[in-house]
């Protein structure tokens, strides 16, 4: 049998152990089997979502750079994960309708602004922007309006999702006091969607967040960007990779 070719180029796995991670970083087989075989072992063997949830995939024209959205590490899939995780967040904490789509919302667009997938400072504020000049667009995707004061406070999450607590400046400070609740819903989603990352010392922290997540949310978020970057993978489009995966983990509800 004739030896296996070499691959034209080192996996996500591999650039990160050599500290040589490009600005644009897409999923790869390599990568995502090492995602798999080192899921925590304490993850239920069947993780499921509690309910069907909220999910808004963003079109890849809100991106400002389409190979970002639509193969890289913060793009289209990324941004749907955690639109759906925020919704089923908000539900978990019992905000009421208008915010459980706001934070869906705020998932779909919250790294559409970004230009590299590496740090990208201030790519929080530019995303908040970009909905409240596309609101109608937004609403329009999502299927349903929603208030003005629900927008803004999608707006401050998202403005706020890329900046540390502790690193919050006054005014920073005095805009997470007008929306506690759906800051700590976003930053706990897009957290718990930080098993798509190829070191272990990269995925969730959740003693960085306000809010706890729910006991079924980590192996659920798991397998949520295990099986739609694995579809991804495989040739199927973004959005149908997403919706697949979603049904997957809700069957039965």
């Amino acid at each position: 049998m004739s030896p296996r070719a070499p691959r034209a180029h080192a996996s996500l796995r591999e650039l990160a152990q050599q500290r040589r991670l490009p600005a644009h970083q897409p999923m790869d087989h390599v990568t995502l089997e090492w995602i798999v075989s080192n899921r925590p072992a304490n993850f239920d063997a069947a993780p499921s979502f509690p309910r069907p949830g909220l999910m808004l995939v963003p079109p890849s024209s809100w991106f400002t750079r389409q190979d970002l959205a639509t193969d890289s590490n913060h793009g289209v899939r990324h941004n749907a994960r955690v639109s759906l995780l925020a919704s089923l967040l908000a539900q978990e904490y019992r905000l009421d309708a208008h915010d459980t789509a706001a934070a869906c919302a705020a998932g779909a667009v919250h790294d559409c602004r970004r230009r590299n997938d590496r740090d990208d400072p201030g790519h929080g504020q530019r995303a908040a922007t970009f909905l409240l000049a596309n609101a109608d667009a937004v609403t329009n995707a999502l299927g349903r309006p929603l208030p003005q004061e629900a927008l803004h406070r999608a707006a401050t999450a998202i403005a706020l999702h890329d900046v540390p607590y502790e690193q919050f400046t006054d005014r920073q400070q005095r805009a997470y006091q007008a929306s506690p609740l759906l800051v700590d819903v976003l930053k706990a989603a897009d957290c718990l969607d930080r098993y798509r990352l190829p070191l272990q010392r990269w995925w969730p922290d959740t003693s960085r967040l306000r809010r706890r997540p729910p006991p079924w949310a980590p192996a659920a978020a798991c397998a949520f960007v295990t099986r739609s970057e694995r579809a991804r993978l495989d040739g199927t489009a973004n959005a149908h990779a997403l919706h697949h995966a979603h049904q997957t983990l809700t069957r039965g509800l």
